[in-house]
């Protein structure tokens, strides 16, 4: 199938290249602790939205909505500006930033989580400046389906717009969830979640009964060994990229988001086309994000580096 027939084949129009080019986030900001067979980090910057923004400025200019406490460093808002990443909707309010300690095991495909203290994070009522508002690219980073609508509720006919979402969310606010399902053209989950979410056991069959739900495009996350692509129109399995050292996997899967959806939102379509090869790129800076621990990797990677890898992993798959 041509991209030029696809449905979401979308043309820029010559009066908003620039609004069609943005992309926005709503999401966690943290402060990680992390325990892997490599060593342990204390306090490292992390946080969903943050890992995604640092993996979607690589290609795109990024907007970004969240909350953090009066404990957050001068240094790390500094380290985001640099990258061109916009925080004028990062919220500053009274009291401590989210924090999170977790452990890997030694295969690092399994974590523990040690303890997590929500602080601002946790009654965070997202507010989109009115400047993002017409924002065309959306992603929700994994949080609560109320909080998520409540941003839908707040944007201006977004173009395309992608959720994350995980178990508990999928255990406890399930009726939430599925409402918000209706609303979005794509939903990321990894393995286990889109079988919890549809009841299904063969991942085929799981993927295609959440497409039922809503979603033009659900993306699979499998870890090491990559991802499974359904929508409508065609079904797409793609390896990791071969890494040799996996340092920490934190933030893993929201740089491959903020890689697929950075390279999407600086596209003249949301073509076929374009969807796979952003699902390559959002592969490649999930890549980059392993071999340091937090953000350290991600946030001095480059554009030159994400296109050697590109072409790396091409090869890999025999040009796919």
């Amino acid at each position: 199938m041509k991209a030029t027939r696809s449905p979401w084949n979308r043309p820029r129009a010559a009066a908003n290249v620039l609004a069609l080019m943005s992309l926005i986030v709503v999401g966690s900001t943290a402060f990680d602790t992390i325990e892997t067979p490599h060593g342990n980090a204390a306090d490292c910057l992390g946080g969903s939205s943050t890992y995604f923004s640092l993996a979607a400025r690589l290609f795109t200019t990024v907007r970004l909505v969240s909350v953090v406490g009066t404990d957050f460093p001068d240094a790390h808002r500094k380290l985001l500006q640099d990258r061109g990443i916009d925080i004028s909707g990062v919220e500053t309010k009274t009291g401590k930033t989210f924090r999170w300690h977790g452990r890997y095991a030694s295969d690092m495909n399994s974590r523990q989580t040690l303890d997590v203290q929500l602080n601002t994070f946790g009654d965070f009522k997202p507010k989109v400046p009115t400047a993002f508002r017409d924002t065309p690219f959306v992603f929700l980073a994994n949080g609560s389906p109320g909080t998520q609508a409540s941003v839908l509720e707040q944007m201006q006919a977004p173009k395309f717009c992608v959720a994350d979402t995980m178990d508990l969310w999928i255990e406890h606010e399930r009726e939430g969830l599925l409402a918000l399902c209706k609303r979005i053209d794509g939903l990321i989950v990894n393995d286990s979640e889109v079988k919890q979410l549809t009841g299904k056991s063969n991942l085929i069959q799981a993927g295609r009964a959440a497409l039922a739900l809503g979603p033009k495009l659900v993306i699979v996350k499998k870890g090491e060994h990559g991802c499974f692509v359904f929508s409508n129109f065609f079904h797409y399995a793609l390896p990791a990229y071969p890494t040799e050292s996996v340092v920490d996997p934190t933030g893993a899967g929201d740089s491959f988001a903020g890689g697929f959806m950075g390279y999407l939102a600086n596209c003249d379509s949301v073509s076929l086309w374009n969807m796979k090869r952003a699902v390559a790129y959002g592969t490649v800076t999930a890549s980059l994000t392993v071999e340091g621990f937090g953000v350290e990797r991600i946030a001095r990677a480059d554009r030159e580096t994400v296109e050697r890898r590109y072409q790396e992993l091409q090869q890999f798959v025999g040009g796919a």
